[in-house]
């Protein structure tokens, strides 16, 4: 938990639950909502935000709560399932898996006929339809119950925005405005409601420091068919070379401005995006004599599909990214074995080594360092309470990326600590693993395949052996961004958005035995037009891997890949060190070598 939120305790859960309960019955209402989200509905939300965490305990990046007068449920997916028992009171909350008993179906059972809060600000609309077939009455709340009994809430962030410069952009936002303005013209459209504010930062080339990991200025804006822009953003916040960034086109308005510019939009068609936008603006529009059209936020494709610019500064975040993944692994190599190293220690050398590098900002998430048993949790977060020490032979997972003013990195690698070899078992599983991985890194495809059609590429070596993971196999990549970004992923319930050339998306099957060990192996890929074949009949489309950095040739189980697939793992190896050797030191230099070596 972040560390301005008071921290939840076994004497304060319980009094947190039961003055949720006196406010909702003050409402008038039979339960209450309470999703990990902010009124931007991004992942990652401000201490002043983390409404779940305060009132559950859980402090996973996605969640929902459902409070009701006798009983209080807690949604999470795979990948929190195990940090969610530890850090919950199993007296006070039932868990439940999103996808395998999400909330309708709890509803429809534990809640039929009764009345159920929520805060429009913290669900998109379309959440809400789904919600509304499971037979309760949805009751939109004018203020947030949890604020109300939230008595030290941090305050919302301040910090100034920024301009995104061109060298980095690569495109005006003057001509990023014009082509989604058009968008609306030619749907016969006035306006839509930009509530997503990587669309607003992407539209208007600005960035922020408003969140740890994403570098956002948590902004809503307007942007209207001629192409001119509300930024709803406190004056305060901008200074003379940011007013000048935006220039004439883009005015700066308080939010407190909002709903007046909203009621200046009556009898206009105004497009919402259901999936990004909370239903306030639906309401708020209906109110003002205005008709909310369902559609697309016109910047998410864009912004998705990197323009030249950005995939070349992808590559070169991704390079100096790898000089510092590199070095760190070369050290652990040398002083795993004799232990004297934690989880929080080798992730604090990672970002040391990171921070070295030009255009560094900060990490794009909290890194998933995690020794042993820790690392089959997947989304663990080490923290002085449970940091472990990373003992001589063992297993040892680390997840962790960085923001780079050029790019957005994130990688996985698994390692064996050493000095003796691993088990049978956990080499066998990684290399399962692994074969999905290159299964993916290798495909070639037609153009409108899309996300979900590819998610089980990465896991038919495991699933031939009974074996599964319980998370996604890849997620969209923001440019200095949100390292999580849609609208096109790799999994199972991502949506069928077709993949298109510069989009830039994780590969990473895993594997993880509870109390054990886990598996995972991350690299980024970058759509790209393949090389046409003598007989294609339609175009097609491949992978660039972006991410450099050696797998752990100890757990690598030649014997079961594929001649083809060996010859994969000594390409990548032999590309990655050619790119990167020769900027290393030569004790550095001299240890890629080694790891890189073919598999024989």
């Amino acid at each position: 938990m972040d560390r301005t939120l008071s921290p939840q305790t076994p004497a304060t859960a319980g009094a947190r639950l039961a003055a949720l309960r006196v406010e909702l019955a003050r409402l008038g209402v039979d339960g209450v909502l309470v999703p990990r989200a902010d009124a931007f509905l991004g992942e990652y939300v401000p201490p002043s935000a983390e409404r779940l965490a305060w009132l559950t305990g859980f402090t996973g990046s996605a969640g929902l709560a459902l409070v009701l007068r006798d009983r209080a449920f807690l949604f999470i997916d795979g990948r929190y399932t195990t940090q969610a028992a530890a850090e919950t009171d199993g007296a006070l909350w039932q868990h439940r898996h999103l996808i395998e008993q999400p909330p309708a179906s709890v509803l429809r059972a534990e809640a039929r006929g009764q009345r159920i809060g929520y805060d429009p600000w913290l669900h998109p609309q379309a959440a809400l339809e789904r919600l509304a077939e499971s037979g309760v009455a949805l009751v939109p709340l004018a203020t947030n119950p949890v604020d109300a009994v939230w008595l030290d809430r941090p305050a919302p962030p301040t910090a100034p925005a920024e301009p995104h410069p061109m060298a980095f952009a690569g495109q005006e936002a003057a001509a990023k405005r014009e082509a989604a303005a058009a968008a609306l013209r030619q749907a016969e459209q006035s306006a839509v409601v930009l509530a997503d504010a990587h669309s607003v930062a992407w539209l208007l080339n600005i960035r922020g420091r408003d969140l740890g990991f994403t570098p956002l200025a948590l902004a809503v804006a307007v942007l209207h068919a001629d192409a001119r822009v509300d930024l709803f953003l406190d004056p305060a916040r901008a200074d003379t070379a940011l007013r000048a960034h935006l220039g004439n086109a883009v005015s700066l308005l308080p939010p407190a401005e909002l709903s007046p510019v909203l009621r200046g939009l009556a009898g206009s068609r105004v497009r919402l995006d259901p999936e990004v936008t909370p239903a306030w603006f639906g309401q708020a529009l209906r109110d003002a004599g205005a008709e909310p059209v369902a559609g697309e936020d016109p910047c998410r494709m864009p912004r998705a599909c990197k323009n030249v610019v950005e995939q070349a500064g992808a590559r070169a975040a991704h390079g100096r990214d790898a000089v510092a993944l590199c070095r760190f692994l070369a050290w652990l190599a040398k002083v795993a074995p004799g232990g004297g190293e934690t989880e929080i220690s080798a992730a604090a050398r990672l970002l040391a080594l990171r921070a070295e590098g030009p255009h560094f900002v900060g990490e794009s998430f909290p890194a998933i360092s995690g020794a042993g048993p820790h690392g089959a949790i997947i989304h663990y977060r080490a923290t002085e309470a449970t940091d472990r020490a990373i003992g001589p032979d063992e297993a040892y997972l680390i997840d962790s990326g960085a923001q780079y003013r050029d790019g957005t990195t994130d990688v996985t690698r698994t390692l064996w600590t050493g000095p003796g070899s691993p088990p049978a078992a956990l080499a066998r599983r990684y290399t399962r693993v692994l074969q999905g991985h290159l299964a993916l890194s290798a495909l070639r495809f037609p153009a409108g395949i899309a996300g979900p059609h590819l998610d089980s590429l990465a896991r038919q070596a495991l699933w031939a052996e009974g074996l599964d993971y319980d998370h996604g196999t890849g997620h969209g990549i923001g440019s200095f961004l949100s390292v999580h970004e849609g609208p096109a992923g790799i999994s199972r319930t991502a949506r069928p958005v077709p993949l298109q050339p510069g989009m830039i998306l994780s590969n990473e099957p895993g594997y993880y035995l509870p109390g054990a060990y886990g598996i995972r192996i991350e690299n980024l890929l970058l759509v790209r037009p393949a090389a046409g074949l003598q007989d294609q009949v339609k175009p097609f489309l491949d992978f660039e891997t972006l991410t450099l950095a050696p797998y752990d040739r100890r757990l690598v189980v030649p014997g079961l890949l594929a001649p083809a697939e060996r010859v994969q793992v000594d390409a990548y190896h032999a590309r990655v060190l050619a790119m990167v050797g020769p900027l290393l030191p030569q004790a550095e230099r001299d240890w890629l070598a080694e790891a890189c070596a073919p598999l024989g």
